[in-house]
């Protein structure tokens, strides 16, 4: 019996298939380059002005490839000031320049230091961890140090008081507040009268004290701690406040 024709052109539309299959999706694709230790110096290196280098930045000791966002980590780049070093310390104190871009975390706050953290996490979900910066955070062996530890319990410590702090505030419900122009801005509350309220574990967490509108029943506002707006009547549900 004569074969047909179109099983020939059919065998080899499927060797052609196969054969891009094999290029394209490799049964056993390269392995990544495993992560390696890496110098203050030799970080120094990759900071985007040497384009035959990949552009990288550590924060809290790991390193990242960031070369894929080029356009913000290369010269010129509007974060081209993390790139070749461990400035994580500028990722949460907005000081982009000398003493700024810095791995020293002291002085900052339990949240602040969660925060750097949070960006640790960003840049594991985003770019490509390329290995470990021998220094602050890890050893030479690629070990954490007790500088990492105490930053990650510290971390640990500030999510918490954030917690504790959002489990507080829901116990009040916060006012409502508008701005608009020209008239600037309002608050005020569906059920309950506003009033300012220091928010309690706010030191803890900042360092600093810092108050909140919340809205109070009526048989409440002769708690002590409560502050009534400047140009709000006692019972007043709506009160605008003053240009500053």
């Amino acid at each position: 019996m004569a074969s047909s024709p179109y099983l020939g052109i059919a065998a080899s539309v499927s060797l052609m298939l196969i054969s891009l299959l094999v290029r394209f999706f490799p049964l056993n694709p390269p392995s990544p380059t495993p992560p390696r230790p890496f110098t203050a110096r030799e970080l120094a290196l990759h900071n985007g002005t040497d384009d035959g280098l990949p552009i990288l930045l550590a924060i809290l000791g790991s390193v990242f490839d960031v070369t894929k966002g080029k356009s913000h980590y290369g010269a010129g780049g509007g974060y081209n000031h993390f790139a070749g070093r461990d400035a994580s310390r500028a990722f949460v104190s907005g000081n982009f320049t000398g003493d700024g871009l810095t791995d020293s975390l002291q002085g900052l706050s339990s949240v602040q230091v969660k925060s750097i953290v949070d960006w640790r996490d960003f840049y594991f979900r985003t770019y490509i961890f390329v290995g470990k910066l021998v220094g602050r955070y890890y050893d030479s062996q690629g070990n954490p140090t007790k500088y990492l530890k105490g930053a990650e319990s510290k971390a640990a410590r500030g999510a918490q008081l954030l917690e504790k702090q959002k489990n507080e505030e829901a116990k009040l419900p916060s006012c409502n507040s508008r701005y608009t122009q020209g008239e600037g801005s309002e608050v005020w509350c569906d059920v309950g009268y506003p009033r300012l309220v220091q928010r309690p574990l706010e030191m803890a967490i900042s360092g600093k004290v810092s108050k909140r509108c919340a809205c109070f029943s009526e048989e409440a506002l002769n708690q002590p701690g409560l502050e009534l707006y400047d140009g709000c009547d006692y019972l007043d549900k709506h009160c605008r406040l003053p240009a500053t």
